[in-house]
């Protein structure tokens, strides 16, 4: 009997069963129309889409029913009883200017408080020693840091003009103008105007639509949710390290000695690919390796696979721009080279040309595999969540939500700009493209258990 044939990762994964199916779409336009307004806007996008790729104009029934569909989308995001608070809370700060004005201000608050705690300090940190202040000043320079400690803006606005202008000669240098430096300070009036606006009613009421969104940045709670969203990753990780291990065995089993396959977690991109990553993944969780001819004394290994874990087929979706532009940071790799990967077990040797070809790869169930420990989705979404924030947060749509929101008649005819804009902008091309992703990303996903199944039985495909 000849010896099997060396099996390479693809032969393997290809008989992992795909447990998070590709979402159908509406089989018509008559059932589009029918359908839920995101069913109906994936509907119109990819046939638009479609249209376009053979060189042909869209039907205009297409902007049509996109029209329709989004209208109803904006219509049911602002319903008082399930609506969406993040896009009720986006119409609020376009539309009503103390709204707006308050989240700028909010948006660097943090580093105003930091900055007027630290000119208060500066006067009148409890720990500066003022043997020869009289008991007055001490206890009025007290009070302040008292009132930035807690946050009181007006009141210490308030202190601090006061104390500039009372006949007081202060016996430490500096003092005076540093409560002058305090006063004049355009972080305080910031976040004096922050406090005044935090009684309007549009504010409250926005505060509370992003309230219930979740926890806000900076809190807590954020750090909590944070902690908890990467612990459930470590988690997930460690589940499919095994996994993998279990294929580089298998691999092995037909791998000649000089060729051997391992598996390594925390793959970093190094800084002379990474220097310009903008936005890109330069952090792999999990690749296969192939030996390769040592470079001098040092081992050296072929990039062969590489895997991401993620907690949702969702998540993978929202992930994939970012691995693609991870691909194309290894693309810029020196053939001739062999670069120092940092990872969980230690500093490897890569070969460039094996970094140049697997992003080269047009098949990328070749290159790379999401992994998952999610259940698979009764009821998948048909558009992507970055897609619909995208089309409701565009400037036609607020406008058109403005309206409905006061209750004033809305033309369905505003929406037509962001139509073409869909159409030809470089913009909206994620959007355009986005149920292709949906299907790619499903494609390239498995779930835990499948890919331990698969590499732990089966008959192997080089003896079939």
């Amino acid at each position: 009997m000849p010896p099997a044939r060396p099996l390479c990762p693809i032969d393997v994964l290809r008989a992992v069963p795909r447990r998070y199916p590709v979402p159908a779409l509406p089989a018509s336009e008559d059932e589009a129309r029918q359908a839920a307004p995101a069913a109906a806007l994936a509907f119109a996008i990819e046939h638009a889409r479609a249209a376009m790729a053979q060189q042909a104009a869209p039907p205009p029934a297409l902007q049509a029913l996109f029209i329709d569909a989004l209208a109803r989308m904006i219509r049911d995001a602002l319903r008082p009883e399930g609506g969406d608070p993040a896009v009720q809370a986006l119409v609020l700060r376009h539309h009503v200017p103390c709204v707006r004005e308050h989240a700028a201000l909010a948006a660097q608050a943090d580093r105003d408080r930091r900055a007027i705690r630290s000119a208060v300090d500066a006067v009148a940190h409890p720990a500066k020693p003022r043997p020869e202040a009289p008991q007055p000043q001490r206890q009025a320079l007290e009070r302040l840091h008292a009132l930035a400690s807690s946050g009181a803006w007006q009141a210490l606005a308030a202190d601090v003009r006061g104390l500039l202008d009372a006949p007081v000669a202060w016996q430490q240098p500096g003092i005076g103008a540093g409560l002058q430096r305090i006063l004049d300070a355009p972080a305080l009036q910031r976040l004096q105007r922050l406090d005044a606006l935090a009684s309007d009613a549009a504010v409250r009421r926005h505060q509370g639509l992003q309230a219930r969104q979740g926890p806000a940045a900076g809190t807590h709670a954020a750090a909590a949710h944070g902690a908890d969203t990467r612990r459930r990753g470590a988690v997930a990780e460690a589940q499919a390290a095994p996994a993998l291990q279990a294929l580089v065995d298998r691999l092995n089993t037909t791998a000649p000695a000089s060729a051997r396959y391992r598996a390594v977690g925390s793959l970093l991109v190094p800084g002379r690919l990474a220097a310009h990553a903008e936005r890109a993944k330069t952090e792999w969780d999990l690749a296969v390796l192939r030996q390769a001819p040592p470079v001098g004394d040092a081992p050296a290994w072929e990039l062969c696979l590489l895997v991401e874990v993620k907690a949702s087929a969702d998540a993978a979706t929202s992930d994939f721009p970012r691995l693609l532009r991870g691909l194309a940071l290894l693309a810029g790799a020196d053939a001739a080279a062999a670069l120092p990967f940092a990872s969980r077990q230690g500093e490897l040797q890569l070969r460039g040309a094996s970094l140049r070809a697997l992003a080269a790869e047009a098949d990328l169930h070749r290159a790379v595999l999401y992994c998952c420990d999610g259940p698979a989705d009764p009821a998948p979404r048909l558009l992507s969540a970055a897609s619909r924030m995208q089309l409701l947060s565009a400037p036609q749509s607020l406008a058109f939500a403005g309206r409905v929101a006061d209750g004033q008649p809305a033309d369905l005819q505003a929406l037509v700009p962001l139509w073409r804009q869909l159409l030809a902008s470089p913009r909206f091309e994620q959007v355009l493209r986005q149920y292709p992703t949906l299907c790619q990303v499903r494609a390239l996903m498995v779930h835990v258990d499948d890919l331990s199944a698969a590499v732990g039985a089966g008959t192997d495909p080089a003896r079939q």
